[in-house]
């Protein structure tokens, strides 16, 4: 039977025919669904953990115990987890282990590029690239057999393209491996000096067993079309060439792309007058081939960033243009706001008001930085508001920490703001940090964290409470506000900036998109009291416009969360 399945779905797919039991993730766009869409299935424990590290040592852990497991993530998630990677590289595995990283070309959700095929070179472990949905399932569960015979974790490389597109997967039977059993092997596991030495050893002989694997993999794949042009690609990149170009060219498409073959590649090369390499972000398979010698032509054709596309393809290969736009007509310009009602609004409010600086952090809440609100000087990575607002305190002094403080989400800061909290209570500055605290995982679509008292299946789970960790790190200074009341929430920031010690604010309201949230009635606009002074608009709610040179409030979007009628002067809006 075959079913058409998003890429993330046919790879969840994949991780239940592959008899994987044990799943730890942190909800990273565009890796998400594979974790949401393994839960679904009863024989296999899935978690999110708090972050990408522990999520991988979790899978490592199962690895070790006999089991196949999984860890899934996005580009920059995989930083996280390095530690345990590299090191991974050199334990080895027991059951086979399973990593998904999601790379975002063209950045739709995410705060870089990179490229994560560079922590697969620098960790020396294989790694697998699909193209379509299809590949997605299979590669997975090729992965895991590799795994285990070469004793390696691997690396399955996605794109938001192929995560979140769909084509077709044929559905197979569950397979359901003896778990292995475990034995004590302390020079395997124990990564002490004397045997991180020897497994080093270890590492760089399976790297050449790999080399050899990469040459007759059936994950790479010769489509001879004759001609005299051949382009090797992976990936995405191969959907956008073969459409673009057809029978116009031959391709190697690469399914193994760390370690990257030799003799395959020499001879494809050999058999076409002109060679292009097509792969996005950065120039890997590129330069592979230039240190064999062999005269390719890439980036200097495709460059380095954003995403490529079938259109892309033709021009630079064939001179046309816009044989693949799906709409011609100018499309109207729609920034990503903050939804209406979110409770993060009157929060933002109240630090653009009183020009407060502000280090800001990854979430749904990084839209405060978006004009009219623009209350955010940096977002850097998960967990750096509060750390970096430490380092701004400590530089500038009494001056930065009576008008700058860090935002931080819920997730994020369980994710990696706490130990950033512990230093500024450690290292005393008189910083003052607000954690968000929405009730969710919000950017990433609603996933359950430690704070929520519910776990990835939406089961009771142990909850952290907030305001009882923040005393326990060493902030005496901890105190709750609700963002909706602007007068108690701009009163609480001007008396924890004034504090002559560390403090916390927690804004709470859960996200207005949850399900059991009830909102209150739509508000209106009283057309004869609006002055059209505008003020309203200074919150950046979405619900909120003006027509002939009144405001309106569309009742489709305002879910009453009142904080416009704190704003307007003049009594005009109301119920």
């Amino acid at each position: 039977m075959k079913k058409l399945m998003l890429g993330n779905a046919a790879f969840a797919r994949g991780l239940y025919e592959a008899g994987v039991t044990v799943v730890s993730s942190y909800p990273g766009t565009p890796s998400t669904e594979i974790t949401e869409c393994a839960a679904e299935y009863d024989e296999i424990y899935a978690e999110w953990a708090p972050n990408e590290k522990v999520a991988m040592e979790v899978a490592l852990g199962a690895s070790i115990a006999g089991t196949r497991s999984f860890c899934g993530m996005k580009h920059v998630g995989l930083n996280v987890a390095a530690d345990p990677l590299y090191t991974a590289a050199y334990t080895g595995v027991n059951g086979g282990m399973v990593i998904a990283v999601a790379d975002d070309p063209g950045m739709h959700s995410s705060q870089n590029e990179q490229d994560s095929r560079h922590h697969a070179i620098a960790s020396k472990v294989l790694m697998v690239e699909p193209s379509d949905s299809s590949e997605c399932k299979e590669f997975v569960k090729t992965s895991f057999e590799l795994s285990e015979e070469y004793d390696t974790p691997v690396i399955v490389r996605m794109c938001t393209r192929v995560a979140h597109s769909q084509s077709a997967v044929e559905i197979c039977d569950r397979n359901e491996p003896a778990r292995k059993p475990y034995k004590k092997d302390i020079s395997k596991y124990v990564m002490m000096p004397a045997f991180a030495r020897g497994r080093h050893v270890f590492v760089e002989e399976r790297l050449e067993k790999l080399r050899t694997y990469a040459e007759t993999s059936p994950l790479n794949k010769v489509i001879d079309n004759g001609g005299d042009i051949g382009i090797i690609t992976s990936g995405i990149s191969y959907q956008y060439a073969r459409e673009a170009m057809g029978d116009k060219a031959s391709y190697l498409k690469l399914g193994v792309v760390n370690p990257l073959p030799v003799d395959l590649i020499k001879n494809f090369c050999a058999k076409y007058k002109t060679v292009y390499v097509i792969e996005e972000l950065d120039d890997i398979i590129e330069t592979h081939c230039k240190k064999l010698g062999l005269n390719v032509v890439g980036k200097e054709l495709f460059g380095y960033i954003g995403e490529f596309s079938q259109a892309v393809v033709a021009e630079k290969l064939l001179g046309t243009k816009n044989e693949y736009a799906a709409f011609d007509g100018n499309v109207p310009v729609r920034p990503p706001v903050m939804c209406a009602g979110c409770p993060h609004r009157g929060l933002f409010y109240c630090l653009s008001k009183n020009k407060i600086t502000v280090s800001g952090d990854i979430g749904c809440y990084t839209l405060g930085a978006s004009a009219p609100l623009s209350a955010m000087d940096t977002t850097i990575c998960m967990g750096a508001s509060i750390s970096a607002l430490h380092g701004f305190n400590k530089a500038i002094g009494a001056e930065a920490e009576k008008s700058t403080v860090a935002v931080i989400g819920d997730s994020t800061f369980m994710h990696s703001g706490m130990t950033g909290l512990v230093n500024i209570a450690y290292n005393a500055t008189n910083s003052t940090v607000i954690i968000l605290d929405n009730s969710i995982t919000g950017m990433t679509g609603h996933q359950q964290n430690p704070t929520t008292g519910k776990n990835l299946k939406g089961d009771p789970a142990a909850a952290v409470n907030l305001e009882e960790l923040c005393k326990a790190i060493g902030i005496k200074r901890v105190r709750v506000v609700d963002p909706y009341n602007l007068a108690e929430t701009e009163a609480a920031i001007k008396e924890e900036l004034a504090a002559e010690e560390p403090s916390v604010i927690i804004s709470r309201r859960p996200c207005a998109l949850l399900k059991y949230v009830k909102h209150k009635p739509a508000l209106k606009v009283v057309s004869d009291k609006c002055k059209g002074c505008k003020m309203c608009l200074k919150l950046g709610c979405p619900a909120i416009s003006v027509r002939d040179g009144k405001a309106v409030i569309d009742h489709t979007q305002c879910v009453g969360c009142g904080i416009c009628t704190e704003v307007c002067k003049f009594d005009a809006i109301e119920e």
